[in-house]
């Protein structure tokens, strides 16, 4: 059971120096308490009560980290039903199916494609990160041919699928090096998977039909010693396998039932044969709360969005996306070249700085410091006035590196050129386009 804020508090070292970043040692334990502090930010704390301390400052859903080729990717370890509560820290991975019936050459197009699906968003670089692979034909032989090719040839975390427990020990064994997860765990083969997935030291799916024997089959295996366990409700129909992604996330959170404490799998996959269908159940589980989501395929006008939909839930809703203040050239300005400014919002950022670079202009962006906030937004907040742009201009240094006094201002905020006129007397100001599609034909008409 988990300590209290006053009990964590009785091991702590009550030195009161801040540098956990809380103001004394018992607000730093209330933190702990609540699931808002890590227990390493404390230096001082000894080790008899790090141990102590373990159950109170982990998660109630366990972190389960899964290998790439470089580096890892972690599931679960969330604190919160909604995003909007605290915010979503290990976001969904997706994985694509390969089975064993399938040729060589098509497993090679589809790891092609799955290395082709890369899309620069906002300054962040989202992918698929996983492949499924399954056995269909119980020859330990092909199995294992088909992980060392996905091995080979792609840096995918992977996910073993087999109900023959010595192909997929076979498999396992060559994947070992990346900690593929094992696929499952049943309450008919329990303690064959269980003892594999220890001896191993690797992620293990518990997969059962209905509540009471998921949650007996987990406890059996963390009996075993076992730790790192992905659940599989067994659900796939739409409505029941969302209820159960509902019902397992909040029984550790608001419960506190510890066989319940792990991320899940979820497979769109097995649930329809429309592709159109499946993107959408995808989509359901990326939002609730899938900690992988297997697809038959990764297809890029499916794959877009739902990479889409999965950054804005795992972003930090209490704070924005913002980019550094400051003077970005774009296509090697030159002194005689146009100066445009707009707001530290990364999106606006990456939006504006993309349709600038695709014009081939040279051209020196502004960015200036709003906290954040898109162009609208900061001139209603009053972060995006006339003088407060203009006294920025004059001191981001701009005038060193251009002989240009032609501002370009977004035209969204043309409501400022009066006022940024009288703050700026030697420059004209420009009232830019209202969208960023025609940015490019504006810059090319000046």
């Amino acid at each position: 059971m988990a300590l209290t804020g006053i009990e964590i508090f009785k091991m702590l070292p009550k030195t009161n120096c801040k540098e956990c970043g809380f103001p004394t040692c018992l607000a730093f334990a209330m933190g702990l308490a609540s699931g808002k502090a890590e227990l390493a930010a404390c230096p001082y704390v000894s080790e008899e009560a790090k141990e102590k301390l373990a159950e109170a400052s982990a998660p109630p859903i366990r972190p389960v980290k899964i290998g790439m080729k470089e580096g890892e990717k972690t599931i679960g370890g969330e604190l919160v039903m909604f995003r909007h509560d605290k915010t979503f820290f290990n976001p969904t991975l997706m994985a694509a199916l390969l089975t064993t019936d399938l040729s060589s050459s098509d497993v090679d197009a589809k790891i092609d494609n799955f290395a082709k699906l890369q899309f620069e968003r906002v300054g962040l670089n989202l992918r698929p990160e996983m492949f499924a692979i399954k056995d269909v034909s119980g020859d330990a032989g092909k199995f294992t041919a088909l992980v060392k090719q996905v091995m080979d040839k792609s840096d995918a975390a992977l996910m073993l699928m087999s109900d023959k427990p010595e192909v997929l020990k076979a498999g396992a064994e060559v994947a070992k090096e990346r900690r593929p997860v094992l696929y499952a765990a049943t309450p008919e083969n329990a303690d064959e998977y269980g003892k594999l997935a220890k001896e191993l030291d690797l992620p293990l799916v518990a997969k059962a039909d209905d509540y009471e024997t998921l949650a007996g089959l987990a406890s059996k295996l963390t009996g075993m010693g076992l730790k790192d366990l992905i659940l599989d409700s067994g659900s796939r129909t739409i409505k029941q396998a969302l209820q159960d992604q509902i019902v397992i996330r909040r029984a550790p959170l608001t419960a506190k039932f510890k066989p319940f404490g792990f991320p899940t799998v979820t497979f769109p996959c097995e649930m329809t044969d429309d592709p159109m269908q499946e993107t959408l159940y995808a989509a359901v589980f990326i939002a609730k709360y899938g900690g992988i989501v297997v697809l038959h395929d990764f297809e890029a006008h499916s794959v877009f969005p739902l990479l889409l939909e999965r950054l804005n839930i795992y972003t930090d809703p209490q704070r924005p996306m913002i980019v550094t203040q400051g003077i970005y050239p774009l296509n090697n300005p030159d002194e005689n070249s146009p100066i445009a400014i707009t707001t530290n919002f990364a999106l606006t950022y990456f939006i504006v700085s993309g349709e600038i670079e695709g014009s081939k202009v040279p051209t020196w962006l502004l960015i200036m410091d709003t906290e954040g906030l898109s162009v609208m937004t900061a001139w209603a907040a009053g972060k995006f006035v006339g003088d407060a742009v203009g006294m920025f201009v004059k001191k981001s240094g701009i005038t060193e590196k251009a002989k240009t006094r032609t501002l370009i201002i977004p035209g969204y905020s043309a409501a400022i050129s009066g006022d940024l006129e009288e703050e700026l007397p030697d420059w004209k100001i420009l009232i830019g386009p209202r969208e960023a599609a025609h940015i490019p034909a504006f810059l090319k008409s000046l």
